[in-house]
């Protein structure tokens, strides 16, 4: 066999759904938009993945000839009711940005071991688009949404890319659009107008964004979401499958009767907001963190997210719980309780309030009282 059929087994064998190949070219209109929307995506382009010097796959690794790419199916199992409209699907599936000791890392890391020994020098390419490097390898097409959709499994495909300095037979692009010309599904449902038309997203309005990009550190972000976004967010906790979930294209692998998953089963038993907005140290490690490890690496943005959550179920029986995480050692925390309260509403959450303001040294957590005693 060639090379590249042993490359294609090898990740066929080791789990992955579809392999491809594409040439290691630049992609230089998606250079062009990240530049020309420079102020949405500051947070990605000036980060540490440098995405834009991955554009130029040969920058990075300048003895480059191929990408391969490799798609995992997230949602070949089923997910647990209980966690379906809190966490999105592809962070429940422990798939994206799993790290070595997570079989979804490990078998990553078997892939690039077997290129290597199959005589290839070898980078995983981290920072490359990679939806778009999938529709160059001939694996997928593009939904109005900006996600790409796979046969069989629709969106709920995730591309792993490794760059190698061997020459392959390379697949036949699939770059298009296939949508229906007059489809704006995902568009009309977007709750904050995140999707402004098809193929164009601004991320700051994203749900996912705000639930984990929003945190101190990353460049020209902070940990505040705007309250106009927060009642948009309703029961989100870690990433949004709204434009997803409702795409036509997605309907036949949503309606599939699959198996559970033991793993999330267990971990959908554990989970409770409640628990969440007031969470111990082991509560965060033992039942959030392998859940959310891609992107939330402290747990006061949780409890923030939480906090949100909670308001926007408009439920009284949740003011005791915020209650107790008005006292939290976290401003971050009092902030979005006290907004939290503020939403439910009520004559207890404003003597709550009240009582708070009182003793409140911290002038961001004033200003949300503040706020929200103006409900």
């Amino acid at each position: 066999m060639s090379l590249t059929a042993d490359i294609k087994d090898f990740a066929l064998d080791s789990g992955y759904s579809l392999v491809g190949v594409a040439p290691a070219e630049n992609f230089p209109e998606y250079a062009a938009e990240l530049r020309k929307r420079n102020e949405m995506y500051r947070f990605y382009t000036e980060s540490p993945l440098r995405p834009l010097d991955w554009t130029e796959p040969k920058k990075m690794m300048p003895s480059a000839k191929s990408i391969v790419a490799v798609v995992f199916d997230v949602a070949k199992e089923a997910f647990p009711e209980k966690l379906i409209g809190k966490i999105g699907r592809i962070y429940m599936s422990r798939y994206y940005i799993a790290p070595r000791q997570r079989i979804n890392g490990a078998r990553r890391q078997l892939m690039k071991e077997f290129l290597e020994k199959s005589g290839c020098e070898v980078t995983i390419a981290r920072a490359i688009p990679e939806r778009l490097a999938a529709a160059r390898a001939g694996l997928a097409t593009y939904g109005k949404n900006t996600f790409v959709y796979f046969d069989g499994m629709g969106s709920f495909g995730l591309v792993t890319t490794f760059l190698v300095n061997a020459e392959l037979e390379y697949d036949t692009s699939t770059m298009k659009v296939d949508c229906p010309p007059k489809c704006t599904a995902c568009i009309d449902a977007c709750p904050t107008g995140a999707l402004y038309e098809p193929l164009r997203m601004d991320p700051r309005r994203c749900i996912a964004y705000n639930c984990f990009t929003t945190i101190d550190g990353n460049p020209g972000v902070t940990s505040y979401i705007p309250p106009a976004i927060r009642e948009k967010m309703g029961s989100w906790i870690h990433g949004c499958d709204v434009c997803q979930t409702s795409c036509p294209r997605n309907q036949p692998r949503l309606k599939m009767k699959l198996t559970p998953n033991a793993y999330l089963e267990k971990k959908a038993q554990e989970f409770d907001m409640v628990k969440m907005l007031n969470a111990t140290d082991e509560y965060y490690q033992v039942s959030l963190q392998p859940l959310t490890y891609n992107y939330i690496k402290e747990k006061k943005y949780l409890q923030r997210n939480a906090a949100i959550a909670l308001g926007n179920s408009l439920d009284s029986a949740y003011i005791p719980a915020l209650t107790t995480a008005m006292s939290d050692f976290e401003p971050l925390v009092r902030s979005y309780a006290a907004w939290a309260l503020g939403r439910i509403g009520g004559k207890s959450a404003k003597q709550v309030l009240e009582s708070c303001l009182k003793r409140e040294t911290v002038e961001s957590v004033r200003m949300e009282i503040e706020a929200a005693l103006r409900v």
